[in-house]
């Protein structure tokens, strides 16, 4: 399971931050790593990825207020989420795809984390 840190809660507006550790994984090519988030309907919406080449998806809503990046030598990626809203609040997983594919969807992923709660108030 990867390990998830950050989260909380702030206020409209704020920042918080989110890390992910892939510690106990070996990877033989750069992974496709992914930030997911709970909806309202209880599914999982995939909020930020990063590819295996470097390329990022943001979802709509949080596009030019989030930012994914990673650090591939220490195995760890990072959700910076700034300009926060009501509607971000939800329980936040870390999710690792192993070969840098283009994957959009849970089950696409292979590891994914425990959930961490982000609460944004008004």
């Amino acid at each position: 399971q990867l390990a998830e840190s950050g989260g909380g809660s702030v206020q409209a507006g704020g920042s918080l931050g989110l890390d992910c550790e892939a510690l106990q994984y070996t990877f033989t090519t750069t992974p496709t790593m992914g930030w997911f988030r709970r909806t309202p309907g209880n599914k999982r919406e995939l909020v930020a990825a990063m590819w295996g080449d470097g390329s990022t998806f943001y979802l709509d809503s949080v596009r030019g207020r989030f930012t994914i990046s990673r650090d591939n030598a220490k195995k760890t990626a990072h959700l910076q989420m700034n300009n926060m809203k009501p509607e971000d609040t939800s329980v936040y997983y870390c999710a690792a795809e192993r070969f840098g594919l283009v994957v959009k969807t849970w089950a696409e992923f292979d590891y994914w984390g425990q959930g961490t709660q982000v609460t944004v108030s008004s």
